[in-house]
């Protein structure tokens, strides 16, 4: 019965109510008494704040509070503590929140936002991150050297615009050049763009006379959020609630905190009247953060027979105007920052880099969907330069059993294989077949290739727990505090606890609110780790309930507990199956027919630490960072327009060790939306400033994300099952993969088929046909 739930396509149960609108987000809450919040936002990308006139704000009826800057002198930062609540003394980048407003509409609260008057002085800007690292470059955190940061793991440079400094050494890299038969340097980048989740960041926060604060939010971490405000405000973390219910999307954009601060603090300003703030577009886009941008240059030494000898890397990450989270972005894109290749020499400085944008944090791949783009079109590059097919070139220098990863972390059989990924991608896109056709007209068609790695960026002692109980009924309850805000997990997570309670699904009730005064820690719902972390937890949890249940039912049935055997939800004595008890006998007690009980309420538990992780070194980034890695290749076929620079994806496989499938359409299913998404950041997606650091493209109407319109013709999806040691029956993580890699693959496929190498991102029509112009003259 059990034995075929680990690996089903089960529908999500969280399905009928977000297709009926039945689910409740926050925004759709309502509490007696709200107040409704706005924001007046910065005109400019760095300015000294001169004056602040609220007077006309405060009288327009219905304004219960008006904050700016000077009332608030809290910091808040996951990694980096280096944002404000609201802009104070001076504005770091075009659309900062200057001033808030609470009130009893929202129409009140637009009218007294728009009669704050701040007077400004404009300062020089700096949009460039290279711009930012020159000697002198304005300094967008004057105060960088007063901050406080995680110590030991990160490393800002004082009076500079380097958040934080990142170091990789392996072997000696000048004596691997000088080996090398080729050496080829090239430089990319990747622009800043937006995760566009369906919903946008909304809070509601309640700042109670007692001192207590309760807040919903559509957050995807809420033990963070409640962390980081405890620490920023000085509040106990037991004052501080925190709910999250449905969320509608996220990608990384809604981890660490962000409105909730501003809420809470407008809720105890205005009376102790929960307040309301719910982003709207333009304040996702201008306000809220987006990804990091990356400027690479990768220098590779090759030798004449195809194997990698030396590796230069200089990553210099666009944080933006505020690093608390980009600070990690650079860590991460530095251990994992070579790709899945065995290479004895390499150096990697990744530097995260203040400028007066909108800030980064967290997206999809956590950094590498940026740095494979350098890394996998530099690979086709160096293949080129010995005249060595790609495939082969990769096969010769990609990990494998035995290997040694950039920061010493010796590859072993439960790893995965990147080897078996790239295979069978290769396989199923016909490598080393011409396309059918090659050209037809202006159009013209070539296959590109590309592999990828990422393991979950966390700190060593991230932690996960959780708890089953039951009910009368002997259905049970399952809760963790990992966040579904799309990915699937609860239904994953359910099938997990189903299997080793022993019980049929439709028995296993996952409790979807998240809520810190109720349910079990979780660090952060990020970094594809949750169906790994949870899932442990889950099976100890379990392991923990059947135990109690055991223990309970050998004493009602007279035998040793080790004579006992569950499953479909009965406990029974393993020789004589007859001898049985169902589990609502026993998980609330068992009572015998004289009326003496025995036992009690049935709650397991179970909690896991991330294990064998370490510090990475400071000066050499050696260490183990990664509880598992997820390899994934692939491979695509375009269609390329000569006249008008217009790519269309004609095929893209893709294949991934996910270690063991949970749940195969949720699998499948996060490949497609995950390579949609990829395509996204290939073919449109952009931040565009003016010359002052002003974002032109706010909205959906100027920014462009793909539509049904846009999905390839064909889609593959490989799932290889090389099982984890530590993962739940050997699982690993597969949420943010899928998007990593896309970008150079088509790159890749344009250059086979035209010709063109093209190192800046999107790879627009536009910027197409200009690269095609410039090789027909």
């Amino acid at each position: 019965m059990n034995d075929d739930l680990i690996g089903a396509s089960i529908p999500r149960i969280d399905g009928i109510e977000k297709v009926t609108g039945s689910a409740v987000y926050a925004a759709d809450m309502k509490m007696p008494g709200m107040l409704y919040a706005k924001m007046l936002l910065s005109p400019h990308a760095h300015a000294t704040i001169v004056g602040v006139n609220v007077e006309r704000a405060r009288k327009v009826p219905g304004v219960r509070a008006v904050l700016v800057g000077k009332d608030l002198p809290y910091r808040i930062g996951l990694y980096m503590v280096d944002k404000p609540v609201l802009a104070d003394r001076k504005v770091r980048y075009h659309g900062e929140p200057v001033a808030a407003v609470a009130a009893t509409s929202e129409e009140a609260a637009t009218e007294a936002i728009d009669l704050i008057e701040v007077e400004y002085e404009p300062l020089e800007a700096v949009t460039d991150a290279r711009e930012a690292l020159k000697p002198d470059a304005p300094l967008v955190h004057e105060d960088l050297h007063e901050y406080k940061y995680v110590k030991g793991v990160f490393f800002p440079v004082p009076h500079t615009n380097i958040a934080n400094h990142f170091k990789l050494r392996k072997g000696d890299v000048e004596e691997g050049f000088r080996r090398s038969y080729r050496i080829i340097e090239n430089q990319f980048y990747a622009p800043q763009v937006q995760h566009v989740p369906l919903e946008t960041h909304a809070t509601i926060a309640h700042w109670k006379p007692s001192g207590s604060i309760e807040i919903w939010t559509s957050a995807q971490s809420p033990f963070a959020v409640r962390n980081l405000l405890s620490v920023a405000l000085g509040i106990s973390h037991s004052r501080i609630r925190v709910v999250v219910l449905y969320v509608g999307g996220a990608f990384g954009g809604k981890a660490g905190i962000h409105l909730e601060p501003l809420v809470a603090l407008l809720s105890k300003s205005s009376g102790f009247k929960p307040v309301k703030l719910v982003a709207t577009r333009h304040e996702e886009f201008k306000t809220l953060p987006c990804r990091q941008g990356l400027h690479a240059r990768i220098k590779t030494g090759v030798s004449k027979s195809g194997r990698i000898i030396a590796e230069e890397i200089e990553y210099v990450w666009d944080a933006g105007a505020y690093a608390d989270y980009g600070v990690n972005i650079g860590r991460a894109s530095g251990y994992s920052g070579a790709g899945p290749y065995d290479i004895e020499n390499v150096k990697i400085d990744s530097l995260t880099v203040y400028t007066n944008k909108p800030f980064g944090t967290a997206y999809r791949g956590f950094g590498h969907v940026e740095l494979f783009w350098a890394v996998e079109s530099q690979m086709d590059i160096a293949a080129a330069s010995i005249d060595m097919d790609p495939v082969e070139f990769r096969m010769k220098n990609l990990l494998a059993p035995g290997s040694m990863t950039i920061t010493g972390e010796k590859v072993t059989s439960h790893t995965g294989s990147v080897k078996k990924c790239l295979k069978q991608v290769a396989n199923e896109i016909g490598w080393g077949k011409q396309s059918s056709p090659k050209s037809a007209g202006r159009r013209v068609r070539g296959k590109g290739i590309a592999v990828l790695h990422k393991a979950p960026a966390m700190p060593p002692n991230t932690a996960s727990s959780a708890i089953i109980k039951f009910n009368e009924d002997a259905t049970a309850d399952v809760i963790v505090s990992g966040v579904d805000y799309g990915q699937g997990t609860a239904t994953s997570l359910s099938q997990i606890a189903a299997y080793a309670l022993r019980l049929p699904f439709d028995r296993i009730h996952f409790v979807w609110a998240k809520d810190t005064d109720r349910c079990p820690y979780d660090w952060q719902t990020v970094a594809s780790r949750l169906t790994v972390m949870a899932g442990i937890c889950i099976m100890r949890a379990a392991e923990d309930a059947i135990d109690q249940i055991k223990s309970t039912a050998a004493r009602a049935l007279g035998v040793e507990k080790h004579q006992l055997e569950v499953e479909n939800g009965k406990v029974f004595v393993a020789s004589d199956p007859s001898r049985m008890l169902d589990y609502k006998d026993v998980v609330m007690g068992y009572m015998f027919p004289s009326g003496n009980s025995i036992g009690g309420p049935v709650i397991g538990r179970g909690s896991y630490v991330a294990e064998g992780l370490t510090n990475l070194d400071p000066e050499t980034g050696q260490g183990l960072p990664a509880l598992n890695w997820t390899y994934g290749a692939h491979g695509v076929e375009v269609e390329v327009d000569l006249e008008t620079g217009d790519i269309e994806i004609i095929k893209i496989v893709s294949a991934f060790d996910v270690g063991r499938v949970i749940n195969e359409d949720l699998c499948r299913g996060q490949v497609r939306g995950g390579v949609v998404q990829g395509l996204g950041t290939t073919l449109i997606e952009q931040y565009l400033y003016d010359g002052e650091g002003h974002l032109l493209n706010d909205s959906l109407t100027d920014y462009k994300i793909p539509t049904s319109k846009d999905i390839p013709r064909e889609m593959v999806q490989i799932l290889i099952e090389t099982p984890h040691d530590k993962g739940p029956f050997g699982a690993r993580g597969i949420a943010e993969h899928p998007m990593i890699s896309v970008p150079s693959a088509v790159a890749n496929a344009l250059f086979n088929a035209t010709g063109v190498r093209i190192r800046d991102l999107p790879l627009n029509p536009e910027r197409v046909c200009l690269a095609l112009r410039q090789r027909t003259k």
